[in-house]
């Protein structure tokens, strides 16, 4: 929060025009926040930050170039804001990526405007804060994993160099098409490589495929 004034200064980054204007519009009617930035280009948000203008992010999970590496340039240029990522319910694949990139607030965008507001106080403040809902999900998920992964690691050395280039990525909080173009390959190739994991690993998703490697020891995250 600015250490001159009361006042949490808010940028909103989502590319949704209508949820974007109703976030816009909940903050506005806060009589401490102010809405500093609002739009569907990182181009402002970006600029904004790096002025030193914005104390707390809400960040769209799927912003075009990845909310981790958005989350990692805001956190390059301003240390000091925090960023909460917004997300849909099957967004899970970004959250390791946008945590490891500093992220301090995780919560899906089906919120109430007050969970919304209290959110942006939380985080404001200096605490983390991650939805309980996603935080369940996590831990289904990583139950799930350890569950399938006890006396299955034969699976984990079948994967090719280049499926663990793609694995790595994933791991990042990269998308698709972020990995293609990292890669220098075509996202239904990657798609392709993404299909493979899952089955040689034996998971149902990204994330689960991620927290099987890092258990494996295929991937070091941190």
């Amino acid at each position: 929060m600015n250490e001159f004034t009361s006042i949490v200064r808010v940028a909103v980054a989502d590319r949704a025009p209508l949820f974007r204007i109703g976030v816009e519009q909940t903050i506005a009617g806060v009589a401490d926040f102010e809405v500093v930035a609002c739009g569907g280009s990182t181009a402002e948000l970006e600029r904004q930050v790096a002025d030193g203008h914005v104390d707390v992010v809400l960040l769209d999970s799927g912003v075009a170039d990845g909310c981790a590496i958005m989350c990692e340039r805001i956190k390059g240029v301003a240390p000091l804001t925090h960023v909460i990522v917004m997300v849909r319910e099957d967004d899970d694949a970004e959250l390791a990526g946008a945590v490891r990139a500093g992220a301090r607030g995780y919560v899906r965008k089906d919120l109430s405007e007050q969970e919304l507001i209290a959110a942006i106080r939380t985080v404001a403040s200096g605490s983390s804060l991650i939805s309980p809902v996603i935080t369940g999900r996590l831990l289904d998920e990583f139950a799930a994993v350890t569950r399938r992964s006890d006396g299955i690691n034969e699976g984990t050395t079948a994967l090719s160099r280049r499926e663990l280039d793609v694995l790595r990525l994933i791991a990042q909080g990269l998308n698709n098409k972020a990995i293609a173009h990292s890669l220098y390959i075509s996202e239904n190739t990657v798609k392709n490589h993404v299909r493979s994991i899952h089955e040689k690993l034996q998971v149902h998703s990204r994330m689960e495929a991620v927290v099987r490697a890092v258990h494996d020891g295929l991937l070091q995250v941190g």
